[in-house]
C-alpha cells in the first residue's frame, strides 16, 4: 500500500482528519492558474489597444465606481533566483530616473479618466522592489499621485518592501506619506536555502524592521514565505515557521514555489535540488498545522490573517474580493494599473501594460499610454470569473445568488461542470447540495483544482505544447 499524508483537525476548522493518497496528489498536483483574473492572461489578446482601455475607463466613470490604483516599479539591486515576477535588476539607480518620469508622465494621463468624486480606497506599491528609490524619490512620486486623485479617509495604503533594501528612513517617508500596510518579503530563513536562491535575509535583520514599523504605527504587517524552494524539509520549514510566529505579522503569504524555467531561465539553476511530490506536500502541511495551531485563519490558497484581521472577517462575511493583488477587502472598485506590465481591471475588461521598461518608456514618450493587450468579458466570461471567485474566496456558491445575478439555472447551465465536480465530491473536496456548492476543508487544499473545474479555456490551454501555469501545489 501507498504511504499516505495526514492533515491535522484545528480548532478553527479550516482542516479536517483526512487520509490523501499517492494517487491523489498526483492526479490533483497539476498546472493551474492562481485565477487572480478569469479569463487568465493566456487568453488576453494583443488587438485591445488603448482605444478599448479608455473606452472601458469611459463606462466606469459613468458608473463612479471606487478606484484601486497600483504602480509596478521594477528595479531590485539583486536577482532572486526563484523570482518569477517582472524586475529589472540594476545597480546602477540612475536607470529609476526616467522611468520616474514615464510612470509621472502615465499618472498624468490616466488622472482626468478618473473623477475627482470617485475615492481611491486602495492604492499599492509593488514590483521589483520600490525601496529601490530613496525616500525622496517615493515621497515626489506620491505626491504626484495625491495630487491628481481623491484618496478616502479611510484607503488602504499598502507597498511590498525588500528588508535587505529597506531602511528606517524608508520607512519613516512612508509612514509619513499615509502608508499603512507593509508586505515584507521572508521566504524561509534557513542559510542553506537563502544561499541557494541567492537571498540572504537573516531573521535578526526582517525583526528589527518589524519592530521599526510597529513603532512608526503601520497598522497592518503582511509577510510572504515559500514552499518548495531548493534544500527545504518539512522540519527545516517548521523552524522557519516558529521564527515567523514570534514576529506576529498579521497576514501571512505562503506560497508555492512557481517552477517555470522555460520562463525564468534562472530557475534551472537549482532544478536537481527541489522538494516535489509528497515531500513537498509535506512541507506544505508543515506550513498549515504551524499557523493554524498558531491562531491564524486558513482564508485559502496561499494566505492566513489572524481573527480580527479584515481578511478573516470580509471571509465570515463573504465580502472578500480577488484581484491581482490577492485577496483583498475592497470588493467593487475598478483597477488601474500602472508602469511597466501593470494590469488594469476595469468593469468586464482587462489591460496590460508593455513588459519591457525601454519599451515601456517609449510608449509612454509617444502617446501617454503603454497598453499593450488586454480582453473584453463576454457575459460568460462574467458568469463564470464570479463563480470562481466565490469559490476562491467564499468556498460556497450559493446557486440562486448567481442565478438571480445572470438570468440562469445554474444546473442547467453548468449540467458538464457538475458531472465533473461528482468526482470531486467522491474524493472528499466538495460538498454538493440542491442549493450550493461547498469545498470541504480538505477542499481547500486543492481549492486552484477546484476553480479549474468552471474554466472553459482551460482545456485548450492544456493542448496547447507550451506549458503556462505552475503546478497547484
Amino acid at each position: 500500500m501507498k504511504p499516505m499524508a495526514e492533515t491535522k483537525t484545528q480548532s478553527n476548522g479550516a482542516i479536517e482528519i483526512a487520509q490523501i493518497s499517492d494517487e491523489i496528489l498526483e492526479k490533483y498536483n497539476r498546472p493551474g492558474p492562481r485565477y487572480t483574473s478569469y479569463p487568465t492572461a493566456p487568453v488576453w489578446k494583443d488587438d485591445f489597444g488603448p482605444a478599448d482601455f479608455e473606452a472601458a475607463a469611459a463606462k466606469a466613470e459613468s458608473l463612479a465606481t471606487p478606484v484601486s490604483l497600483y504602480m509596478h516599479l521594477p528595479f531590485c539591486e539583486s536577482l532572486c533566483l526563484f523570482c518569477a515576477c517582472n524586475v529589472s535588476i540594476q545597480k546602477d539607480k540612475s536607470v529609476a530616473i526616467p522611468y520616474l518620469a514615464a510612470l509621472k508622465n502615465e499618472i498624468s494621463r490616466i488622472a482626468p479618466m478618473v473623477s475627482r468624486k470617485r475615492p481611491v480606497i486602495q492604492f499599492h506599491w509593488g514590483g521589483g522592489t520600490p525601496t529601490y528609490l530613496s525616500p525622496a524619490q517615493l515621497e515626489d512620486l506620491f505626491a504626484h499621485t495625491r495630487e491628481r486623485f481623491t484618496f478616502a479617509g479611510d484607503a488602504e495604503i499598502g507597498v511590498e518592501i525588500d528588508p535587505r533594501v529597506t531602511t528606517v528612513e524608508h520607512l519613516e517617508a512612508l509612514r509619513r506619506l499615509g502608508f499603512n500596510r507593509l508586505s515584507m518579503g521572508i521566504q524561509d530563513f534557513q542559510p542553506k536555502v537563502q544561499q541557494a536562491i541567492h537571498r540572504i535575509q537573516p531573521y535578526e535583520m526582517t525583526r528589527d524592521l518589524i519592530l521599526a514599523a510597529r513603532k512608526l504605527g503601520f497598522q497592518s504587517l503582511n509577510v510572504d514565505l515559500i514552499y518548495g524552494l531548493p534544500y527545504q524539509s518539512a522540519e527545516s520549514f517548521r523552524t522557519t515557521i516558529d521564527q515567523v510566529l514570534t514576529l506576529a505579522p498579521d497576514r501571512v503569504a505562503m506560497f508555492s514555489y512557481a517552477h517555470v524555467p522555460w520562463l525564468k531561465k534562472q530557475q534551472g539553476s537549482f532544478q536537481a535540488h527541489l522538494p516535489e511530490g509528497r515531500e513537498k506536500f509535506r512541507i506544505l502541511r508543515a506550513g498549515l498545522e504551524g499557523f493554524l495551531g498558531g491562531g491564524y485563519v486558513y482564508i485559502g490558497m496561499d494566505h492566513f490573517a489572524l481573527p480580527a484581521d479584515e481578511l478573516a472577517i470580509a471571509q465570515q462575511n463573504r465580502t472578500l474580493h480577488r484581484n491581482f493583488q490577492g485577496y483583498t477587502t475592497k470588493a467593487g472598485a475598478d483597477l488601474y494599473g500602472m508602469g511597466v506590465s501593470a494590469i488594469s481591471s476595469i468593469g468586464a475588461s482587462y489591460a496590460q501594460n508593455r513588459r519591457d521598461v525601454l519599451g515601456y518608456q517609449q510608449s509612454i514618450a509617444q502617446s501617454g499610454t503603454a497598453v499593450m493587450r488586454g480582453y473584453r468579458l463576454s457575459t460568460d466570461d462574467e458568469l463564470r470569473r464570479e463563480v470562481i471567485g466565490r469559490l476562491l474566496c467564499h468556498t460556497v456558491i450559493p446557486k440562486n445568488e448567481i442565478e438571480r445575478s445572470f438570468d440562469i439555472s445554474f444546473d442547467e447551465y453548468f449540467g458538464d461542470e457538475l458531472e465533473r465536480l461528482a468526482e470531486a465530491r467522491a474524493e472528499g473536496l466538495v460538498a454538493l447540495a440542491p442549493g450550493e456548492i461547498r469545498v470541504t476543508p480538505l477542499g481547500r487544499i486543492f481549492i486552484r483544482n477546484v476553480a479549474m473545474i468552471f474554466d472553459r479555456y482551460l482545456r485548450e490551454q492544456q493542448m496547447d505544447q507550451k506549458p503556462l501555469f505552475s503546478k497547484t501545489l
